[in-house]
């Protein structure tokens, strides 16, 4: 699907663009903007249609996936990524499909199934393993970097616990309107960071600045509300796998643009945890003996 490969490659690019702008803007403020300038560019969109009428229960869900996924999750991974390189924090958000199914089966009526389990301790054992690997910094010290894959992991699981509150909200509301909305709350959560946003913009580069409009136009404006699309169309735990391509792009991008490479262990943590999501995404004989036998025989 279109909407999905759009909002990998441009989440993708956000990991790289976060560690670039990491110099010039510490984690808080680099938030703010980051969701003031998507809040500023879907708004003039969201609003053609007119305002949005969420019920009383769409408001609490649209707090907390704004407080969460556009403010903790993005506040988590910017610090974390001062810490771990753009290759390593992409591959440890992939445990994320795992608790986005373990969610889904207790939130959403989707199965929960023995290889979900097995799936989700191997997942965590490569979190484990590309967590004490190190960085692709040699000069940050180990300590800081199991810090900073802690912090990736906090961001895993407010993305996993947003996704599953926004996916009864897009069979409701338009995917623009929950994306504007969120991006708003997320801005309002970070205020307390403004002055320091003002220093921090006052000191930066120019090409900076047109890193952070990037952030908030393309991987948050665009990506967040295609995705928000695609959960429309498809169930949370099979939109949640689809993840597993942002790694590669990832770090041929950062290869590319920042010069850095994962270290080889983390490689292999990487590669065990998307086994574990293969393994979690396995469906049982007996349901698939029931497809088959549900599925149409050609003519």
């Amino acid at each position: 699907m279109i909407a999905v490969g759009v909002t990998l490659v441009f989440w993708a690019s956000a990991f790289v663009a976060i560690r670039h702008l990491g110099h010039d803007f510490s984690a808080g403020p680099l938030t703010l903007a980051r969701q003031g300038v998507a809040a500023l560019a879907l708004g003039a969109f969201a609003l053609r249609s007119g305002l949005p009428r969420p019920t009383a229960a769409q408001w609490r869900s649209l707090v907390v996936i704004g407080v969460l996924w556009f403010a903790v999750y993005h506040l988590a991974l910017n610090q974390g990524e001062v810490w771990v390189d753009a290759g390593t924090a992409s591959m440890l958000l992939q445990v994320s499909p795992v608790l986005v199914a373990v969610l889904a089966a207790m939130f959403l009526g989707e199965r929960f199934t023995t290889p979900l389990v097995v799936g989700l301790l191997v997942a965590f054992a490569g979190v484990a393993l590309i967590g004490l690997s190190g960085s692709g910094n040699d000069g940050v010290d180990s300590g800081k970097v199991v810090l900073g894959a802690l912090l990736c992991l906090v961001s895993a699981v407010t993305y996993s616990v947003s996704l599953i509150l926004q996916k009864p909200l897009v069979a409701d509301l338009s995917a623009i309107h929950v994306t504007w909305l969120a991006c708003v709350i997320g801005a309002v959560t970070c205020l307390p960071f403004a002055p320091a946003l003002a220093s921090e913009v006052a000191a930066a580069p120019a090409s900076s600045l047109w890193w952070v409009v990037y952030l908030g136009v393309f991987p948050t404006a665009v990506a967040f509300t295609t995705y928000a699309y695609a959960l429309q169309h498809m169930t949370a735990s099979s939109l949640g796998v689809t993840t597993y391509l942002v790694p590669p792009i990832t770090i041929v991008m950062a290869l590319v643009l920042l010069g850095e490479t994962p270290p080889t262990v983390a490689y292999v943590g990487g590669g065990l945890a998307l086994i574990g999501v293969a393994i979690a995404r396995r469906a049982p004989k007996r349901r698939v003996a029931d497809a088959v036998e549900k599925e149409p025989t050609p003519a």
